[in-house]
């Protein structure tokens, strides 16, 4: 007995903003923050964020659901020069990193986590660490003390967000959406090729009907 599949069809779930405290489900994509300099916003945007080597979880990118907790980053420079972005963080699966999980806290990512969450304890802020970069997207600026330079990030994000440069082959649209599935694609989703009509697809479609599934 053969069973040939052709399509499918995915539901797929909005950004969620967390409660205080409230733990991020494994799998979902949330509303969080990243506080950076001005001067490094732009490259943000224009070709994503980079690991950090190190820090209170370990390496990764660290972004907050709080805004506070965004805003007094970075440490070391004036609150004028600071910016604050909005994210669109694809969590994956997620270790919580306090009391016995403090054993996993720099190597959660080894245990086979996508993102470690230290909730908010003792007057400290709860934040987060992603591991893999290509999980973050910058959807907003929600602060910049300069109007400037403000215009200047939106308007780089609605580029990306509409898609205006092509990425390479085999790929859907580079730096802001796919052009295949339209959802964000920070360095491209890898396409494929349907196995009954030969269509080009991606993986995050939410709906491929094909002309030889009948």
């Amino acid at each position: 007995m053969s069973l040939s599949f052709f399509g499918w069809k995915a539901c797929r779930e909005k950004r969620r903003r967390l409660k205080p405290g409230q733990a991020p489900r494994g799998g979902r994509s949330y509303t969080m923050y990243h506080g950076t300099h001005k001067n490094n916003a732009k490259a943000i945007i224009t070709t994503g964020f980079h690991q950090s080597q190190g820090g209170t979880l370990g390496p990764g990118v660290y972004c907050s659901r709080d805004i506070k907790k965004a805003s007094s980053y970075p440490a070391l420079c004036g609150p004028a020069d600071r910016v604050v972005l909005e994210l669109r963080v694809r969590v994956g699966k997620v270790k919580r990193i306090d009391g016995q999980g403090l054993q996993l806290q720099t190597s959660w990512h080894q245990h086979g986590y996508d993102t470690a969450w230290m909730p908010a304890s003792g007057g400290r802020f709860e934040e987060d660490c992603v591991w893999d970069p290509k999980r973050l997207s910058v959807v907003g600026v929600v602060h910049c003390s300069d109007p400037a330079v403000r215009s200047q990030l939106e308007g780089l994000i609605q580029q990306h967000s509409r898609g205006q440069k092509g990425g390479g082959q085999g790929q859907g649209q580079g730096q802001g959406h796919c052009r295949t599935c339209g959802g964000a694609a920070q360095g491209g989703h890898q396409l494929e090729t349907c196995w009954g009509c030969r269509d080009t697809i991606c993986p995050f479609m939410g709906t491929h009907v094909c002309k030889r599934g009948n």
